[in-house]
């Protein structure tokens, strides 16, 4: 059983910052990559960012320079930091993971049940 829970969203002006982070818990063996998408109001769901278990990470061109990931092994923990937003940031935002349960298992993707950033004008 792994649970991925997202928090830090919330309301914020346009030029502010936010830091979301996403937990794994319950019964990991490894996690690779992770990685954070949003869905944006009346659109599809997207890839923001992703960051291996090693540290290389990537970001869309749309939030490159603003939005940086980052993830803490130890803590089973993802992070995205959130700067110069813009209202077309405004999006329900998710954390993804790719899990083994067991040593003999396979890596399963595992989400979150997302949290809203709000960026107004």
């Amino acid at each position: 059983q792994v649970q991925l829970v997202e928090s830090g969203g919330g309301l914020v002006q346009a030029g502010g910052s936010l830091r979301l982070s996403c937990a794994a818990s319950g019964r990991i063996f490894t996690i690779n990559l992770m990685a954070w998408y949003r869905q944006l109001p009346g659109k599809q769901r997207e890839l923001v960012a992703s960051i291996t278990s090693d540290g290389t990470s990537n970001q869309i061109d749309s939030v490159k320079g603003r939005f940086t990931i980052s993830r803490d092994n130890s803590k089973n923990t993802v992070y995205l930091e959130m700067n110069s937003l813009k209202p077309e940031d405004t999006a329900r935002y998710y954390c993804n993971a790719s899990i083994k349960t067991t040593p003999w298992g396979i890596l399963d993707p595992y989400w979150g049940q997302g949290t809203q950033v709000t960026v107004s004008s």
